[in-house]
């Protein structure tokens, strides 16, 4: 070891040296790299070396350790000398981004927003870090869902972007305001919209910053239209999408530094890129109705995130996790594979209850598949609770669409329970398809008339029944939503074949069972066998009826088979759970299903 008698710089050098081999060894040395990091200041160093020491034990101890009072102690030492010192802004600035996340750790978030005012107010000279601030800063309001703070401070960052000539930093901060404003539904982003794809098109720079600017622009512009439900008017721009990303995939990561200093960002790193384009892609596959094809994806996008997350603790890769099995869980319970989807919550419960801000941003959709899973096993009680549970939990100032979706699938519950009419009643007064409906949604105002529809049906309404049901199937069929088509023709069906005219229910019936088939949707299959079997009993035709009914039997059984399994899981408790975390490990096995099976009529 190096003694006071030696250069500063020989002793400094080796005790850097040691600290680096111990941080760095395999598994690290943590103690022993505090030890010699604490060891410089027996040398009383100068205010330079003592600054970016205690920002070096700050970040070791805050990265590889639970002692957060420790590393906030050297930080603040950090921060607080390194402002006294000129030409000190790379120690300054990391200093005051790491303390910052350091108290939003802590939940000290009013202690981390000036100190990152003062330092975005300091740095205007350094490009890079004037950027990074003002990008923390954003997305410190966001978190606490003040979307016009963030969104303001986007929009100071482009502008000082374009100030100091750069193009692509310039993109990132709209795009990444574009984002914020999608969620609040705001009419402006149209506008931003069209500029960010001139300047990304227009943007001549290194390839993969030029393609990764493109699958951002590209996924804010799908999930735009997903939000809208429009299936059919996003395939060209998630064509391009997938296209971008394959491009990606074949280009090599030059090491060639950008010379704009403003320039040194990166939006995702690729290979989570790839999960979020398979996640797009498993989102419009369940909406279109494809369900296999989303299977495909959610598999191959899972299997990528296992690999992921050995190497990487990023916090978004355990949200697409979320998001994907959210989606696939919808898939099963068409499929009918409710013992699969009932694990698959269970594990979107344990996911959330790692993460307390996941479980905030994701209770609402965790209740309402519990809920839709309710009503696939027919406790209607329990499904009335979760969604009831899910309206409860979720912000309806940003989610409107999810809002209107638990709407939607409560409104049926009490259709079914026959006896809920004030609820009812007072529900599809909010969700009127035909009177101000409340989101800008197509396939959720498709679907608000087939549960119109539905309702109609059940009280003896045919003719207006018919009405609602031919709006939902024109919505559908425009934009290709082959679930709800399915519902409405076999629904069609079934009041032609009570009206006696069995030549129109048969039109319904058959294109209902081919488009189920193909989905597969495993309800409508069950209930358009069952109406095969009776129309072509009353039309003489022993032969297709005698097919029909082997048809609905052998659906009858698969569905009761899932219905008992599905039961017989212990995870099945989940749905009487309706309030405070995600209980975890806490379920006992059933003694086999306690609901009947009831035919969907």
């Amino acid at each position: 070891m190096a003694t006071s008698g030696d250069a500063p710089e020989s002793w400094y050098l080796a005790l850097l040296g040691f600290a680096e081999h111990f941080r760095t060894s395999s598994p690290p040395k943590i103690r022993l790299c505090v030890h010699c990091l604490q060891a410089v200041f027996q040398f009383k160093p100068p205010q330079r070396v003592e600054a970016r020491t205690h920002l070096q034990l700050g970040s070791v101890l805050y990265h590889h350790t639970k002692n957060t009072e420790l590393a906030r102690s050297h930080l603040e030492k950090a921060w607080f000398i390194s402002q006294q010192i000129p030409q000190f802004e790379d120690v300054k600035f990391e200093a005051a981004s790491l303390l910052s996340e350091l108290y939003c750790q802590q939940n000290l978030v009013d202690s981390a927003k000036p100190l990152l005012r003062k330092a975005i107010q300091i740095s205007q000279q350094t490009p890079y870090w004037h950027c990074r601030l003002l990008f923390q800063l954003a997305q410190l309001h966001t978190l606490e869902k003040d979307l016009v703070s963030a969104c303001d401070l986007l929009g100071v960052g482009a502008e000082y972007a374009r100030v100091v000539g750069s193009e692509y930093t310039r993109a990132l901060f709209l795009l990444s305001k574009g984002m914020l404003l999608m969620e609040r539904k705001l009419g402006e982003v149209h506008p931003l919209l069209t500029l960010c794809g001139t300047i990304v098109e227009n943007w001549q720079g290194n390839p993969i910053q030029k393609e990764s600017l493109r699958v951002f622009f590209l996924v804010l512009q799908v999930t735009h239209y997903l939000d809208a439900g429009q299936v059919k008017s996003v395939k060209p721009c998630l064509k391009q999408l997938q296209q971008c990303i394959q491009t990606i995939s074949t280009l090599h990561d030059d090491e060639i530094l950008p010379s704009n200093p403003a320039d040194l960002f990166h939006w995702l790193p690729k290979e989570h890129m790839c999960v979020l384009v398979y996640l797009v892609t498993v989102m419009h596959s369940m909406q279109a109705g494809y369900l296999e094809k989303a299977q495909k994806y959610t598999d191959k996008a899972l299997m990528q995130l296992e690999k992921l997350k050995m190497l990487d603790s990023s916090p978004i890769l355990s949200t697409f996790q979320v998001i994907l099995l959210e989606h696939i869980i919808m898939c099963r319970l068409v499929t009918g594979h409710k013992a699969t989807a009932l694990q698959e919550i269970s594990q979107v419960c344990q996911l959330c209850a790692q993460s307390p801000r996941l479980f905030t941003n994701h209770a609402s959709q965790l209740h309402t598949l519990l809920g839709l899973y309710c009503i696939s096993v027919n406790c209607m009680d329990n499904a009335e609770a979760q969604f009831t549970a899910a309206l409860r939990v979720s912000d309806l100032t940003t989610h409107q669409e999810l809002w209107a979706f638990i709407v939607t699938n409560l409104a049926s519950v009490y259709i079914r329970e026959g006896n809920r009419h004030q609820e009812l009643y007072s529900l599809l007064e909010r969700i009127n398809p035909d009177h101000n409906f409340p989101v800008s949604s197509h396939c959720l105002r498709a679907a608000a008339f087939y549960i119109r529809g539905l309702l109609s049906f059940f009280q003896g309404r045919y003719n207006e029944a018919k009405r609602f049901l031919r709006e939902t199937l024109k919505m559908s069929n425009a934009e290709d939503l082959n679930r709800l088509t399915a519902c409405s023709l076999v629904l069609l069906g079934h009041i032609f074949y009570v009206l006696g005219n069995h030549r129109e229910s048969n039109n319904m019936v058959v294109p209902a069972m081919q488009l189920a088939s193909k989905i597969p949707d495993m309800s409508v299959q069950l209930w358009s066998s069952a109406l095969l079997k009776d129309l072509n009993k009353a039309c003489g035709n022993t032969i297709d009826a005698h097919e029909a009914a082997q048809m609905h039997q052998n659906f009858s059984q698969q569905l009761l088979q899932d219905h008992i399994a599905a039961c017989s899981l212990p995870e099945h408790n989940l749905i009487s759970w309706t309030d405070g975390p995600p209980p975890v490990g806490q379920f006992q096995a059933q003694n086999g299903p306690t609901t009947s099976l009831a035919s969907l009529l």
